[in-house]
């Protein structure tokens, strides 16, 4: 069977594109992991409108449970390599499944950024994390560092002040990058204990996280003892390179995004890339913006099968 439209990516634009999809008649799969997605590690978003506040996980579930009110396909897998040959798109996943399709939307995301420190590789799992949401009750009455200055940095920290018996946010900059009205809950949290002009030189330990080693605005070294650190110092294009066959493999700008144009169409035909891959790296990279994304790709997709059906 040859799918009208397979949508790799389970986040807000893969799961807005499929419920766009399902509307205009495509028939498509949905292949993505949700829980494993960004937004799914957020414990409070106060942004999106028609919600003053709720969790990355509950906004994704919503999202997931109207694509399967209209019987979106939905596999729980990863496609490893994309290629295209003549006018069908052939796609393979880690378990080994294999589809066909005459467009592909990719939806896939960002990949966290890491600080690249020593110790950081060694210790993931072990005392180093990369969502709060996820291994934060794990640090209950324990003392970690949040490492970051932006929106995700912060709140992190106030969500792990409801854990931890304390809370270090540690930012490169002078003053924290996140809105305003997240650093007035920093400076209400007592908890948590601002570090500004800081980086980490070293994560140390023995079988799990032990301490940190900081670089001073003096260049002199100061060392934490805590239990654990979170990196919430933003995100970067995936790097899975690999993951396209020289036939299907879109453009990229020198940032790594997916290069577009305002329908989310690539360069390769057939191929439209949506949410927070594509586009120019100043871009804004929001829940909402990726939605609206998502949809516009599902009915870039549509209108791409009926010219390829009228050639015919």
């Amino acid at each position: 069977m040859i799918y009208d439209s397979i949508i790799v990516g389970a986040g807000p634009a893969g799961l807005s594109a499929s419920i766009y999809a399902s509307r205009a008649g495509l028939k498509h799969l949905l292949i993505g992991q949700m829980e494993q997605g960004l937004t799914a590690t957020i414990f409070s978003i106060e942004n999106y409108p028609g919600f003053k506040n709720i969790s990355g996980p509950e906004l994704m579930q919503k999202f997931s449970d109207q694509a399967q009110k209209y019987n979106a396909e939905i596999l729980s897998d990863e496609v490893i390599n994309i290629k295209k040959e003549e006018e069908i798109f052939k796609i393979k996943t880690k378990n080994n499944k294999n589809f066909e399709s005459k467009t592909i939307i990719l939806a896939y995301g960002n990949q966290r950024r890491k600080l690249n420190v020593p110790g950081e590789q060694e210790f993931n799992g072990r005392g180093v994390s990369y969502c709060a949401v996820c291994d934060g009750p794990l640090y209950r009455n324990k003392i970690v560092a949040v490492v970051g200055g932006g929106n995700s940095a912060l709140s992190s920290a106030i969500f792990l002040a409801k854990q931890a018996a304390k809370v270090y946010l540690i930012s490169i900059y002078e003053q924290f990058k996140g809105q305003s009205v997240l650093q007035e809950q920093i400076q209400q949290e007592k908890k948590i204990i601002p570090i500004v002009n800081h980086s980490i030189k070293e994560i140390r330990g023995k079988d799990m996280v032990q301490e940190i080693i900081l670089n001073t605005p003096s260049k002199e070294t100061e060392i934490l003892k805590l239990d654990g650190v979170f990196v919430e110092i933003g995100y970067e294009p995936s790097k899975n390179l690999s993951l396209f066959d020289p036939s299907a493999n879109p453009e990229k700008n020198k940032a790594g995004y997916i290069q577009t144009d305002y329908l989310t169409r690539t360069n390769i035909p057939g191929l439209f890339a949506a949410g927070d891959i594509a586009g120019e790296p100043d871009k804004l990279r929001q829940i909402i913006t990726a939605s609206a994304e998502g949809s516009i790709s599902a009915i870039a997709a549509f209108r791409f099968c009926q010219k390829s059906s009228d050639k015919k």
